[in-house]
């Protein structure tokens, strides 16, 4: 009778007003249609090769954000793609913590990488192995799949090489992490963690565990408050309190959850308002969150953790513990990293290009590689040698009007600097170091020169390793692929102030486009530019405009489908509990 209530009420608009089944029916045919005019438009505009051009050969490595999206993006038709990935399919990593409490289903967030790439006019060919040595000298990397009896290597060529295969779990040389913590990177760990968190609450149920043990049992470890730890917290927290609960009355009462940080504050990359209402909340649900708190060690049954303020060494029983915390590279990037000199970076060196430092034809994009900005004051004689046309030794004012697009175009920084400090032109950045004597008419040596950017290096930040800047870097090479033998002709970047003419390309720039953190109850705190004021939204319109954009940024419209199906289910039956 409950479903049926439901059901009438769903049907009850369609009833009063017939006119409305019609036109979703002409919304859905003309959306439809639109789609499938938009995706043939995509065929259409793909880039042709040169009459007898030599087909290069572009190999990608990893079906990532970063790869997937160089894939989707990329048009040009003279490539031959080679795809090396040990998982045949593409993940949106983003609702991993939805997976493992059942909100949403694994196939519904995985899209096979053949179906992303098959409408494309280009040449494509998908190996599912794994890398283990790139050879950056014969253009050679060396592979292996599990798929066969015996793994046997093989090896596969490139002109281009695309490194995007992420980044794996780092535990800091935390002693038991790797044995007895869950984490959270692949759809298979969501899935483990499921069926952990009922097996918790099975083994709990039994008659023969005693009360101080169901405890243990019941106790949930989540190390790390970023927003993958803080999201899996409000998961669990509504899935024992909405499901579970209800289907384990008499251990409810049992069940903690733990949340562990090193830092003074969870979701520390967020606005201080929303730091603190998560903080709140959480406690409010009764969710423990201890902050400045380092975990030393995991065994079996226990983590032992130190206070960063006093130093004091406590330990606390666990039933299941989560690593959230943390980035490492891969063994075969630390081996590639140890041949071209990069031995002592956490990850990949590339160009604002994405180009790998120290190699030619190979780029790395998302969480294996981070971009090094270059500082002006590492260049800030060659600028001002390529500003000084005349060789005067003295730069005006309009000399350097003439080469400060390119300036902030090649280095961001610049450009930061003089919107953060409201700066409208290069005149009131001389008044920040010459006063009231900065004018039209002023003229600068390099000295003068070198103290006026002295401060604009402070700006640089490192980009964070998230999938929405992995995403705009694998668009961004595509664009370059797309683009590459008209750019050779006309460049279109900025200055080579090192050098001669013009780079090929403009620089890659990241566009942030806001962050979400779900934090249980259908509340969820926003992070938006597009938000009117500071852009900063918490609560339960936050929650819905989350599902709206997490809808839309899926790969497919069969993703988009099972994923709305799928919350729309939970609201109506509820999360399953059965250990599958």
């Amino acid at each position: 009778m409950k479903d049926l209530g439901i059901l009438q009420k769903i049907s009850k608009p369609f009833r009063a007003y017939p006119r409305l089944s019609k036109i979703l029916l002409v919304v859905a045919v003309s959306g439809g249609g639109y789609v499938a005019y938009a995706q043939a438009n995509s065929d259409s505009d793909l880039i042709s090769s040169s009459p007898g051009a030599e087909r290069k050969k572009v190999v990608v490595l990893g079906t990532g954000w970063a790869g997937t999206s160089f894939l989707r993006s990329l048009t040009n038709s003279s490539y031959d793609v080679q795809v090396v990935s040990p998982r045949n399919y593409f993940t949106f990593t983003p609702l991993l913590p939805s997976v493992t409490c059942g909100t949403v289903e694994p196939r519904s967030i995985i899209e096979p990488i053949r179906n992303i790439v098959r409408k494309k006019k280009i040449g494509f060919q998908f190996t599912e192995a794994e890398c283990l040595k790139i050879d950056p000298k014969e253009k050679k990397i060396y592979c292996r799949s599990k798929l066969e009896d015996e793994e046997k290597e093989f090896v596969v060529d490139y002109d281009y090489l695309v490194i995007s295969v992420g980044a794996s779990v780092n535990t800091f040389n935390t002693p038991g992490v790797m044995e007895h913590c869950h984490f959270l990177k692949e759809v298979e760990d969501a899935q483990k963690i499921r069926k952990t968190v009922v097996e918790c609450f099975e083994k709990a149920s039994l008659p023969t565990v005693t009360d101080e043990e169901k405890e243990r049992i019941l106790h949930f470890a989540v190390v790390g408050g970023g927003p993958t730890g803080v999201e899996f917290a409000a998961e669990l927290h509504d899935y024992v309190n909405e499901d579970l609960g209800e289907l384990y009355p008499e251990v409810k009462d049992k069940v903690k959850i733990t949340l562990l940080e090193a830092g003074n504050h969870i979701l520390s990359m967020f606005d201080k308002r929303i730091t603190e209402f998560a903080e709140e909340k959480f406690r409010r649900d009764g969710i423990d969150v201890k902050t400045g708190s380092m975990v030393t060690k995991v065994d079996d049954k226990q983590i032992t953790t130190k206070e960063m303020k006093t130093g004091k060494i406590e330990t606390m029983p666990y039933g299941m513990a989560l690593w959230s915390t943390g980035i490492g590279s891969r063994p075969f990037i630390r081996d590639f990293m140890n041949q071209i000199g990069q031995a002592n970076r956490r990850v990949l060196a590339t160009d604002e290009w994405l180009r790998v430092e120290g190699c030619d034809k190979i780029y790395a994009l998302g969480d294996c590689a981070t971009i090094n900005q270059r500082k002006v004051q590492e260049d800030i004689s060659a600028i001002f040698s390529k500003a000084d046309k005349d060789k005067s030794g003295t730069l005006t004012v309009q000399e350097w009007k003439e080469v400060i697009n390119d300036i902030c175009e090649r280095y961001p920084q610049v450009d930061l600097y003089l919107k953060n400090k409201n700066m409208r032109n290069i005149v009131d950045l001389l008044k920040e170091t010459k006063g009231a004597s900065a004018t039209d008419t002023v003229e600068l040596n390099i000295e003068d020169f070198k103290t006026a950017l002295s401060k604009v290096d402070s700006e640089m930040k490192m980009l964070p390793a998230t999938a929405q800047v992995a995403a705009q870097e694998g668009a961004y090479l595509a664009s370059c692929f797309n683009r590459m033998e008209k750019c050779e002709k006309y460049p279109e970047g900025p200055l080579r102030f090192r050098g001669e003419g013009r780079h090929r390309f403009r620089p890659f720039r990241y566009k942030h486009l806001g962050q979400f953190a779900p934090l249980g109850g259908e509340q969820t705190a926003a992070q938006l530019p597009v938000l009117p004021g500071d852009g900063v939204s918490i609560g339960y319109s936050s929650q819905w405009l989350w599902y709206s954009v997490y809808a839309s940024k899926q790969v497919s419209w069969r993703n988009r489908g099972m994923v709305i199906s799928d919350w729309a289910r939970r609201f109506i039956f509820g999360r399953d509990s059965s250990q599958i």
